[in-house]
């Protein structure tokens, strides 16, 4: 529901969701979408650290660098181990990318002028923000609650 950008495509017999199962795996497969493979693009350039793969045959990053900041735009649900919950919502990918500029071009830019660029979170199931306060202290503090609501049509 709150995954903005698929970085993985599937491809052949993968289950459905009439609960039949996959296919074997050498009749399934998995790739890098057009959007996750630029987003790794510069892997290459070594700019974390590398540690040994789960059998020693390859070496891989120790967190997977990025052009862009994924987590902001696709955001995360979860919790940690000390009963912490958190979730952060999806972005959209424009305005993130728009709001990096202004802060590299003016870092001391204020969250006002960063939420003229990034109106809140872009869920992809739709949505209407209830209330300007609860995003603003979010966005400045990390905590905050943004309550928002589904808009439907009824059609009789």
């Amino acid at each position: 529901m709150e995954l903005r950008n698929v970085l993985v495509e599937m491809h052949g017999n993968n289950g459905s969701v009439d609960g039949d199962p996959p296919a074997a795996m050498r009749y399934t497969e998995a790739r890098l979408s057009a959007i996750a493979s630029e987003l790794i693009r510069d892997i290459d350039k070594e700019t974390v650290d590398y540690i040994p793969n789960f059998d020693d045959t390859n070496e891989e990053p120790v967190v997977l660098p990025a052009r862009i900041p994924n987590l902001l735009i696709n955001g995360s649900t979860g919790g940690i181990s000390a009963g912490y919950a958190t979730e952060i919502p999806p972005h959209n990918l424009a305005e993130v990318i728009d709001a990096i500029i202004k802060r590299m071009d003016k870092p001391t830019v204020t969250v006002e002028e960063l939420l003229e660029i990034v109106k809140g979170p872009d869920f992809p199931t739709g949505g209407i923000i209830q209330g300007y306060d609860g995003l603003k202290k979010a966005y400045e503090t990390g905590k905050g609650k943004v309550v928002y609501v589904a808009e439907q049509t009824l059609n009789l």
